[in-house]
Protein backbone atom coordinates (compact mmCIF):
# COMPACT_ATOMS: atom_id res chain seq x y z
CA UNK A 1 0.00 0.00 0.00
CA UNK A 2 1.09 3.41 -1.11
CA UNK A 3 2.30 5.30 2.28
CA UNK A 4 1.41 9.12 3.17
CA UNK A 5 2.96 10.85 5.86
CA UNK A 6 0.83 13.10 7.41
CA UNK A 7 0.43 16.08 5.84
CA UNK A 8 0.60 19.97 7.84
CA UNK A 9 -2.35 22.44 8.15
CA UNK A 10 -2.10 24.89 5.67
CA UNK A 11 0.95 26.69 6.47
CA UNK A 12 2.12 24.28 9.36
CA UNK A 13 1.17 21.54 11.80
CA UNK A 14 2.38 23.07 15.03
CA UNK A 15 3.04 27.25 15.69
CA UNK A 16 6.50 28.33 15.68
CA UNK A 17 8.54 26.23 17.97
CA UNK A 18 4.50 25.03 19.33
CA UNK A 19 5.76 21.81 20.75
CA UNK A 20 3.22 21.43 23.55
CA UNK A 21 0.45 21.17 20.39
CA UNK A 22 2.67 18.72 18.95
CA UNK A 23 0.06 15.67 19.71
CA UNK A 24 0.27 12.12 19.59
CA UNK A 25 -0.91 8.86 20.32
CA UNK A 26 -0.47 8.53 24.35
CA UNK A 27 0.37 5.62 26.64
CA UNK A 28 -0.55 5.77 30.16
CA UNK A 29 1.91 7.82 32.86
CA UNK A 30 5.02 5.65 34.16
CA UNK A 31 5.44 7.38 37.03
CA UNK A 32 2.82 9.23 39.59
CA UNK A 33 1.57 12.45 38.92
CA UNK A 34 0.14 15.34 40.19
CA UNK A 35 -3.98 15.58 39.99
CA UNK A 36 -4.41 16.36 36.36
CA UNK A 37 -7.10 18.93 37.08
CA UNK A 38 -3.80 20.95 38.84
CA UNK A 39 -3.07 21.97 35.14
CA UNK A 40 -6.64 22.84 33.50
CA UNK A 41 -6.77 25.80 32.78
CA UNK A 42 -6.72 28.52 29.72
CA UNK A 43 -3.06 29.94 28.79
CA UNK A 44 -0.74 32.52 26.99
CA UNK A 45 0.20 30.88 24.05
CA UNK A 46 2.12 32.27 20.68
CA UNK A 47 1.33 35.50 19.11
CA UNK A 48 -2.21 36.75 20.41
CA UNK A 49 -3.48 32.56 20.59
CA UNK A 50 -4.24 30.98 23.99
CA UNK A 51 -4.39 27.19 24.36
CA UNK A 52 -6.63 25.40 26.79
CA UNK A 53 -5.22 22.88 29.14
CA UNK A 54 -8.06 20.03 29.85
CA UNK A 55 -7.93 16.75 32.03
CA UNK A 56 -10.00 13.36 30.47
CA UNK A 57 -9.57 9.82 30.70
CA UNK A 58 -6.78 9.87 32.72
CA UNK A 59 -4.83 12.20 30.22
CA UNK A 60 -4.23 15.75 29.43
CA UNK A 61 -5.46 17.64 26.16
CA UNK A 62 -4.41 20.70 24.46
CA UNK A 63 -6.79 22.90 23.04
CA UNK A 64 -5.78 25.06 20.21
CA UNK A 65 -8.45 26.38 17.74
CA UNK A 66 -10.76 23.39 18.01
CA UNK A 67 -7.90 21.00 17.63
CA UNK A 68 -7.37 18.59 20.56
CA UNK A 69 -3.47 17.11 21.07
CA UNK A 70 -2.88 14.60 23.69
CA UNK A 71 -0.30 15.19 25.99
CA UNK A 72 1.68 11.97 27.80
CA UNK A 73 1.67 13.08 31.60
CA UNK A 74 5.38 12.24 33.56
CA UNK A 75 4.86 13.24 36.97
CA UNK A 76 6.62 15.66 38.93
CA UNK A 77 5.19 18.81 36.68
CA UNK A 78 5.94 17.31 33.36
CA UNK A 79 4.20 16.05 30.08
CA UNK A 80 5.93 14.82 26.94
CA UNK A 81 4.04 15.32 23.51
CA UNK A 82 5.14 13.41 20.43
CA UNK A 83 7.92 15.58 19.48
CA UNK A 84 9.59 14.17 22.41
CA UNK A 85 9.51 17.54 23.98
CA UNK A 86 9.70 17.58 27.99
CA UNK A 87 7.09 20.11 29.26
CA UNK A 88 7.28 21.72 32.28
CA UNK A 89 4.76 23.36 34.31
CA UNK A 90 5.38 25.73 37.31
CA UNK A 91 3.94 26.60 40.01
CA UNK A 92 3.67 29.99 41.98
CA UNK A 93 4.09 30.60 45.74
CA UNK A 94 0.63 28.99 46.80
CA UNK A 95 1.49 25.95 44.88
CA UNK A 96 -0.78 26.33 42.29
CA UNK A 97 0.43 25.93 38.54
CA UNK A 98 1.22 29.33 37.29
CA UNK A 99 2.44 28.28 34.04
CA UNK A 100 4.67 26.35 31.25
CA UNK A 101 7.80 26.65 29.65
CA UNK A 102 8.01 25.35 26.12
CA UNK A 103 11.42 25.74 24.46
CA UNK A 104 12.36 28.05 26.99
CA UNK A 105 9.84 30.30 26.52
CA UNK A 106 7.11 31.08 29.84
CA UNK A 107 3.81 30.97 28.99
CA UNK A 108 1.52 31.88 32.11
CA UNK A 109 -1.86 30.46 33.00
CA UNK A 110 -4.76 33.07 32.26
CA UNK A 111 -7.34 31.31 33.74
CA UNK A 112 -7.34 27.79 36.30
CA UNK A 113 -11.08 27.74 34.41
CA UNK A 114 -11.89 26.68 30.49
CA UNK A 115 -14.81 27.26 28.76
CA UNK A 116 -17.49 24.64 28.96
CA UNK A 117 -17.72 24.30 25.45
CA UNK A 118 -14.15 23.18 24.97
CA UNK A 119 -14.56 21.19 27.93
CA UNK A 120 -17.44 18.88 26.36
CA UNK A 121 -15.67 19.01 23.07
CA UNK A 122 -12.50 17.05 24.59
CA UNK A 123 -14.88 14.62 27.01
CA UNK A 124 -17.57 13.74 24.26
CA UNK A 125 -17.74 10.34 22.95
CA UNK A 126 -18.10 9.46 19.28
CA UNK A 127 -21.81 8.89 19.88
CA UNK A 128 -24.06 9.12 23.12
CA UNK A 129 -25.86 6.29 21.99
CA UNK A 130 -24.20 3.28 20.05
CA UNK A 131 -26.83 2.34 18.78
CA UNK A 132 -27.24 2.49 14.82
CA UNK A 133 -29.93 2.36 11.55
CA UNK A 134 -28.50 3.11 8.66
CA UNK A 135 -30.54 5.58 6.73
CA UNK A 136 -30.41 7.85 3.48
CA UNK A 137 -29.02 10.98 3.45
CA UNK A 138 -31.35 14.05 3.73
CA UNK A 139 -32.01 16.10 0.88
CA UNK A 140 -31.06 19.06 1.44
CA UNK A 141 -31.89 20.65 -1.96
CA UNK A 142 -27.53 21.93 -2.20
CA UNK A 143 -27.12 20.74 -5.55
CA UNK A 144 -25.72 17.09 -4.29
CA UNK A 145 -28.61 14.44 -5.43
CA UNK A 146 -29.25 11.96 -2.58
CA UNK A 147 -29.76 8.04 -2.57
CA UNK A 148 -29.57 5.16 -0.46
CA UNK A 149 -26.83 2.74 -0.76
CA UNK A 150 -28.66 -0.49 -2.17
CA UNK A 151 -29.45 1.99 -4.79
CA UNK A 152 -26.06 1.88 -5.96
CA UNK A 153 -25.21 -1.61 -5.67
CA UNK A 154 -23.92 -1.05 -1.66
CA UNK A 155 -25.14 -3.07 1.27
CA UNK A 156 -26.20 -1.29 4.33
CA UNK A 157 -23.79 -3.90 6.78
CA UNK A 158 -20.65 -1.86 5.26
CA UNK A 159 -22.05 1.38 7.05
CA UNK A 160 -23.11 -0.20 9.79
CA UNK A 161 -19.36 -1.68 10.14
CA UNK A 162 -17.97 1.91 9.57
CA UNK A 163 -20.38 3.36 12.46
CA UNK A 164 -19.60 1.03 14.73
CA UNK A 165 -16.07 0.90 14.48
CA UNK A 166 -15.70 4.29 14.64
CA UNK A 167 -17.70 4.64 18.10
CA UNK A 168 -15.80 1.54 19.18
CA UNK A 169 -12.18 3.34 19.01
CA UNK A 170 -10.89 1.28 15.86
CA UNK A 171 -10.92 4.17 13.88
CA UNK A 172 -10.50 6.84 16.38
CA UNK A 173 -11.16 10.70 16.26
CA UNK A 174 -13.32 10.55 12.73
CA UNK A 175 -15.87 13.18 12.68
CA UNK A 176 -17.65 12.71 9.57
CA UNK A 177 -17.96 9.99 6.92
CA UNK A 178 -19.82 10.75 3.36
CA UNK A 179 -19.80 8.62 0.71
CA UNK A 180 -20.69 9.66 -2.90
CA UNK A 181 -21.22 6.96 -5.28
CA UNK A 182 -22.55 6.78 -8.85
CA UNK A 183 -24.21 10.52 -8.65
CA UNK A 184 -25.65 9.80 -5.69
CA UNK A 185 -24.76 10.83 -2.13
CA UNK A 186 -25.64 8.20 -0.31
CA UNK A 187 -23.72 7.66 3.50
CA UNK A 188 -23.83 10.86 5.87
CA UNK A 189 -22.46 10.20 9.26
CA UNK A 190 -21.49 12.66 11.88
CA UNK A 191 -19.24 11.52 15.14
CA UNK A 192 -18.29 13.41 18.63
CA UNK A 193 -19.82 17.20 18.53
CA UNK A 194 -20.00 17.35 15.13
CA UNK A 195 -22.93 17.67 12.28
CA UNK A 196 -23.82 18.89 8.74
CA UNK A 197 -23.88 22.64 9.71
CA UNK A 198 -20.28 22.71 11.39
CA UNK A 199 -17.44 23.72 9.19
CA UNK A 200 -14.44 21.89 10.23
CA UNK A 201 -10.68 23.17 9.86
CA UNK A 202 -9.35 21.50 6.58
CA UNK A 203 -5.81 22.21 7.58
CA UNK A 204 -3.73 21.15 4.55
CA UNK A 205 -6.69 20.07 2.15
CA UNK A 206 -6.32 24.15 1.74
CA UNK A 207 -3.50 23.74 -0.36
CA UNK A 208 -5.87 21.70 -2.65
CA UNK A 209 -8.54 24.72 -2.94
CA UNK A 210 -5.99 27.25 -3.60
CA UNK A 211 -4.46 25.27 -6.25
CA UNK A 212 -8.08 25.41 -7.63
CA UNK A 213 -8.38 29.22 -7.17
CA UNK A 214 -4.67 29.23 -9.29
CA UNK A 215 -6.36 27.54 -11.94
CA UNK A 216 -9.60 29.64 -11.74
CA UNK A 217 -7.17 32.93 -12.09
CA UNK A 218 -5.56 31.04 -15.04
CA UNK A 219 -9.01 30.46 -17.14
CA UNK A 220 -9.96 34.29 -16.59
CA UNK A 221 -6.64 35.62 -17.81
CA UNK A 222 -5.75 36.78 -14.98
CA UNK A 223 -2.22 34.55 -15.24
CA UNK A 224 -0.65 33.71 -18.33
CA UNK A 225 -0.08 29.97 -17.28
CA UNK A 226 1.48 27.69 -15.09
CA UNK A 227 4.48 28.70 -16.16
CA UNK A 228 4.11 32.06 -15.50
CA UNK A 229 7.56 33.99 -13.35
CA UNK A 230 6.82 34.41 -9.72
CA UNK A 231 8.61 37.22 -9.03
CA UNK A 232 7.42 39.58 -11.76
CA UNK A 233 3.92 38.98 -9.46
CA UNK A 234 4.88 40.11 -6.55
CA UNK A 235 5.92 43.82 -5.19
CA UNK A 236 9.62 43.09 -3.55
CA UNK A 237 12.56 44.55 -5.27
CA UNK A 238 15.29 42.60 -3.44
CA UNK A 239 15.41 39.24 -1.82
CA UNK A 240 17.95 37.92 0.96
CA UNK A 241 19.86 35.15 -0.90
CA UNK A 242 20.59 36.87 -3.88
CA UNK A 243 20.06 33.87 -6.99
CA UNK A 244 19.52 34.56 -10.54
CA UNK A 245 17.43 30.75 -10.08
CA UNK A 246 14.78 33.12 -7.72
CA UNK A 247 13.94 34.95 -11.14
CA UNK A 248 13.11 31.66 -12.93
CA UNK A 249 10.80 30.27 -10.73
CA UNK A 250 7.29 29.62 -12.19
CA UNK A 251 3.94 29.25 -10.67
CA UNK A 252 4.03 25.46 -11.86
CA UNK A 253 7.47 25.18 -9.41
CA UNK A 254 5.07 26.15 -6.38
CA UNK A 255 2.37 23.59 -6.62
CA UNK A 256 4.57 20.94 -7.71
CA UNK A 257 6.33 21.49 -4.49
CA UNK A 258 9.70 21.47 -6.89
CA UNK A 259 10.72 25.57 -5.78
CA UNK A 260 13.89 24.47 -5.37
CA UNK A 261 14.19 27.16 -2.40
CA UNK A 262 15.50 25.58 1.17
CA UNK A 263 12.29 24.66 2.33
CA UNK A 264 11.16 21.39 3.92
CA UNK A 265 8.43 20.90 6.41
CA UNK A 266 9.12 17.53 7.26
CA UNK A 267 13.06 18.61 8.01
CA UNK A 268 13.00 20.52 11.48
CA UNK A 269 16.51 21.94 10.37
CA UNK A 270 15.25 23.22 7.13
CA UNK A 271 15.51 27.21 6.93
CA UNK A 272 11.89 27.18 5.30
CA UNK A 273 10.57 25.08 7.86
CA UNK A 274 6.97 26.29 8.37
CA UNK A 275 7.35 27.03 11.92
CA UNK A 276 9.70 29.23 10.89
CA UNK A 277 7.54 30.82 8.66
CA UNK A 278 4.68 31.65 10.39
CA UNK A 279 6.57 33.94 13.21
CA UNK A 280 7.72 36.22 10.33
CA UNK A 281 5.37 38.85 9.73
CA UNK A 282 5.47 38.62 5.82
CA UNK A 283 5.10 34.66 5.22
CA UNK A 284 5.67 35.20 0.99
CA UNK A 285 8.90 37.48 1.89
CA UNK A 286 10.49 35.09 4.04
CA UNK A 287 10.12 32.31 1.76
CA UNK A 288 11.37 33.89 -1.17
CA UNK A 289 14.05 35.47 0.78
CA UNK A 290 15.19 31.78 1.52
CA UNK A 291 18.42 30.13 -0.23
CA UNK A 292 18.14 28.27 -3.30
CA UNK A 293 19.59 25.03 -2.92
CA UNK A 294 18.40 23.76 -6.19
CA UNK A 295 17.15 24.37 -9.90
CA UNK A 296 13.71 25.11 -9.30
CA UNK A 297 11.38 22.25 -10.98
CA UNK A 298 14.12 19.71 -10.10
CA UNK A 299 12.83 17.53 -6.97
CA UNK A 300 10.16 17.48 -4.56
CA UNK A 301 10.37 18.97 -0.95
CA UNK A 302 7.27 19.48 1.06
CA UNK A 303 7.00 23.33 1.75
CA UNK A 304 3.98 25.13 3.04
CA UNK A 305 5.25 28.33 2.49
CA UNK A 306 4.42 27.31 -1.73
CA UNK A 307 1.13 27.88 -1.01
CA UNK A 308 0.92 31.18 0.54
CA UNK A 309 2.85 31.99 -2.00
CA UNK A 310 0.86 31.11 -4.37
CA UNK A 311 -2.47 32.76 -2.84
CA UNK A 312 -0.61 35.98 -2.54
CA UNK A 313 0.00 35.99 -6.46
CA UNK A 314 -3.75 35.36 -6.81
CA UNK A 315 -4.76 38.20 -4.67
CA UNK A 316 -2.23 40.70 -6.77
CA UNK A 317 -3.40 39.86 -9.83
CA UNK A 318 -7.12 39.94 -9.20
CA UNK A 319 -6.69 42.75 -7.48
CA UNK A 320 -9.17 40.69 -4.19
CA UNK A 321 -8.29 39.30 -1.25
CA UNK A 322 -7.90 35.94 -2.06
CA UNK A 323 -11.63 34.51 0.57
CA UNK A 324 -13.31 37.57 -1.62
CA UNK A 325 -11.68 35.80 -5.28
CA UNK A 326 -12.71 32.04 -3.73
CA UNK A 327 -16.30 33.43 -3.11
CA UNK A 328 -16.72 34.92 -6.21
CA UNK A 329 -15.33 32.19 -8.27
CA UNK A 330 -15.24 28.93 -6.79
CA UNK A 331 -17.76 28.79 -3.61
CA UNK A 332 -20.80 31.02 -4.68
CA UNK A 333 -21.18 28.93 -8.02
CA UNK A 334 -21.22 25.81 -6.12
CA UNK A 335 -23.85 27.01 -4.03
CA UNK A 336 -21.39 27.47 -0.83
CA UNK A 337 -22.67 29.96 1.32
CA UNK A 338 -20.33 33.05 2.56
CA UNK A 339 -21.33 32.45 6.12
CA UNK A 340 -20.71 28.74 5.70
CA UNK A 341 -16.99 29.30 4.88
CA UNK A 342 -14.33 30.10 7.57
CA UNK A 343 -10.78 31.45 6.04
CA UNK A 344 -8.48 34.40 7.42
CA UNK A 345 -5.44 34.53 5.20
CA UNK A 346 -3.78 36.64 6.74
CA UNK A 347 0.04 35.47 5.83
CA UNK A 348 1.80 36.95 9.24
CA UNK A 349 2.77 36.22 12.62
CA UNK A 350 -0.57 37.27 13.70
CA UNK A 351 -2.24 34.33 12.05
CA UNK A 352 0.25 31.80 13.69
CA UNK A 353 -2.41 30.08 15.54
CA UNK A 354 -5.28 29.18 12.67
CA UNK A 355 -1.93 28.93 9.87
CA UNK A 356 -4.30 30.55 7.48
CA UNK A 357 -6.24 27.18 6.82
CA UNK A 358 -10.07 27.00 5.59
CA UNK A 359 -12.89 25.53 7.47
CA UNK A 360 -15.54 24.25 5.37
CA UNK A 361 -18.78 21.92 5.80
CA UNK A 362 -18.31 18.14 5.24
CA UNK A 363 -20.61 18.61 2.30
CA UNK A 364 -19.08 21.74 0.91
CA UNK A 365 -16.14 19.80 1.03
CA UNK A 366 -17.84 17.01 -1.16
CA UNK A 367 -18.95 19.61 -3.94
CA UNK A 368 -15.52 20.12 -4.20
CA UNK A 369 -14.48 16.36 -4.94
CA UNK A 370 -17.13 16.42 -7.31
CA UNK A 371 -16.34 19.35 -9.43
CA UNK A 372 -13.01 17.93 -10.31
CA UNK A 373 -14.83 14.53 -10.78
CA UNK A 374 -17.18 15.80 -13.18
CA UNK A 375 -13.86 17.63 -15.38
CA UNK A 376 -14.67 21.11 -13.10
CA UNK A 377 -18.45 21.38 -14.07
CA UNK A 378 -20.96 22.06 -11.90
CA UNK A 379 -24.37 21.30 -12.29
CA UNK A 380 -23.87 22.31 -16.12
CA UNK A 381 -21.68 25.14 -15.69
CA UNK A 382 -17.75 25.40 -16.38
CA UNK A 383 -16.29 26.69 -12.94
CA UNK A 384 -12.69 25.62 -13.86
CA UNK A 385 -11.32 24.33 -16.97
CA UNK A 386 -11.48 20.46 -17.73
CA UNK A 387 -7.34 20.92 -18.90
CA UNK A 388 -6.98 22.71 -15.19
CA UNK A 389 -8.12 19.93 -13.43
CA UNK A 390 -6.10 17.47 -15.63
CA UNK A 391 -3.31 19.21 -15.01
CA UNK A 392 -3.59 19.50 -11.40
CA UNK A 393 -4.17 15.84 -10.99
CA UNK A 394 -1.46 14.67 -13.34
CA UNK A 395 2.16 13.60 -11.88
CA UNK A 396 4.26 15.88 -12.23
CA UNK A 397 6.70 15.48 -8.96
CA UNK A 398 7.44 12.95 -6.47
CA UNK A 399 7.15 14.23 -2.66
CA UNK A 400 8.18 11.83 0.11
CA UNK A 401 7.23 8.58 -1.86
CA UNK A 402 4.60 9.39 -3.36
CA UNK A 403 3.39 11.40 -7.04
CA UNK A 404 2.39 14.79 -6.56
CA UNK A 405 0.12 16.81 -8.77
CA UNK A 406 -0.82 20.71 -8.23
CA UNK A 407 -1.28 20.57 -4.61
CA UNK A 408 -3.48 17.36 -4.71
CA UNK A 409 -1.44 13.78 -4.00
CA UNK A 410 -1.78 10.45 -5.78
CA UNK A 411 -2.24 7.70 -3.36
CA UNK A 412 -2.91 4.02 -3.86
CA UNK A 413 -4.17 1.21 -1.38
CA UNK A 414 -4.53 -2.66 -1.57
CA UNK A 415 -8.37 -2.93 -1.04
CA UNK A 416 -9.51 -6.32 0.74
CA UNK A 417 -11.57 -8.54 -1.31
CA UNK A 418 -12.52 -12.13 -1.46
CA UNK A 419 -10.37 -12.49 -4.31
CA UNK A 420 -7.67 -11.11 -2.65
CA UNK A 421 -6.15 -7.56 -2.92
CA UNK A 422 -6.80 -5.33 -5.41
CA UNK A 423 -5.17 -2.13 -6.11
CA UNK A 424 -7.21 0.77 -5.94
CA UNK A 425 -5.78 4.22 -7.61
CA UNK A 426 -6.80 7.22 -5.86
CA UNK A 427 -6.25 10.99 -6.22
CA UNK A 428 -6.80 13.00 -2.59
CA UNK A 429 -6.58 16.39 -1.17
CA UNK A 430 -5.30 15.76 2.81
CA UNK A 431 -4.95 17.24 5.65
CA UNK A 432 -3.41 17.22 8.81
CA UNK A 433 -5.94 15.54 11.51
CA UNK A 434 -7.71 13.42 8.83
CA UNK A 435 -9.22 15.75 6.70
CA UNK A 436 -9.91 14.04 3.47
CA UNK A 437 -11.54 14.10 -0.18
CA UNK A 438 -10.56 10.75 -1.84
CA UNK A 439 -11.32 10.60 -5.88
CA UNK A 440 -11.75 7.44 -7.36
CA UNK A 441 -12.91 8.06 -11.01
CA UNK A 442 -12.55 4.30 -11.65
CA UNK A 443 -15.06 3.20 -9.47
CA UNK A 444 -16.96 6.79 -9.81
CA UNK A 445 -16.60 7.27 -6.33
CA UNK A 446 -15.68 10.76 -4.28
CA UNK A 447 -15.32 9.92 -0.27
CA UNK A 448 -15.18 12.86 2.83
CA UNK A 449 -13.77 12.35 5.55
CA UNK A 450 -12.86 14.45 8.50
CA UNK A 451 -11.14 14.19 11.88
CA UNK A 452 -9.25 15.06 14.91
CA UNK A 453 -6.14 12.73 14.28
CA UNK A 454 -3.96 15.73 14.71
CA UNK A 455 -0.07 15.11 13.92
CA UNK A 456 -0.99 11.10 14.20
CA UNK A 457 -1.87 8.91 11.52
CA UNK A 458 -5.48 9.19 10.64
CA UNK A 459 -7.65 6.18 9.89
CA UNK A 460 -9.02 7.69 7.04
CA UNK A 461 -6.86 5.38 4.09
CA UNK A 462 -7.65 2.51 6.68
CA UNK A 463 -11.52 2.77 6.63
CA UNK A 464 -11.24 2.95 2.47
CA UNK A 465 -8.86 0.01 2.05
CA UNK A 466 -10.92 -2.31 4.66
CA UNK A 467 -14.51 -0.75 4.43
CA UNK A 468 -15.40 1.33 1.55
CA UNK A 469 -13.90 0.31 -1.55
CA UNK A 470 -13.83 -3.61 -0.41
CA UNK A 471 -17.84 -2.72 -0.37
CA UNK A 472 -17.84 -0.90 -3.75
CA UNK A 473 -15.99 -3.88 -5.44
CA UNK A 474 -18.47 -6.38 -3.60
CA UNK A 475 -20.97 -4.80 -5.32
CA UNK A 476 -20.02 -4.34 -8.52
CA UNK A 477 -19.04 -8.09 -8.45
CA UNK A 478 -22.63 -8.86 -6.80
CA UNK A 479 -23.91 -7.04 -9.88
CA UNK A 480 -21.79 -8.57 -13.33
CA UNK A 481 -23.26 -12.00 -11.34
CA UNK A 482 -26.63 -11.02 -11.85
Amino acid sequence: MGRRRWSCVLVAATVAGASIAAGAQVVAADRPAKPLADYEGVYAYHGMATIAIVAADSMLFAVLDEAKYPLRPLGEDRVLNAGGDTIPFRRGPDGTVSGFVERGTYFPRRSASVDRVIVAAVRTKARPDARYAYATPRDLRDGIAVGSLSSVGLDTAAATRIVRRIVDGTYPDVHAVLVHRRGRLVMEEYFYEYDGDRPHQLRSLTKSVVSILAGIAIDRGLLESDTTLVTRHLPYDRYANPDRRKARLTLRDLLTMRSGLACDDWDASSPGNESRMYQSQDWVKFVLDLPMTEQPGMRGHYCSGNVAVTGRIIERTSGMPLTAFAQRYLFAPLGIRAGDVRWNYTLSASNAATFSQLYLRPRDMLKLGLLFQEHGRWNGRQIVSRDWVARSTKQWSTVGDQAYGYFWWHQWVNAETAAGPRRVDMIVATGNGGQKIYLVPSLDLVVVMTGGNYNANSPGTAIMAKEVLPAVLAGMSGSSAR
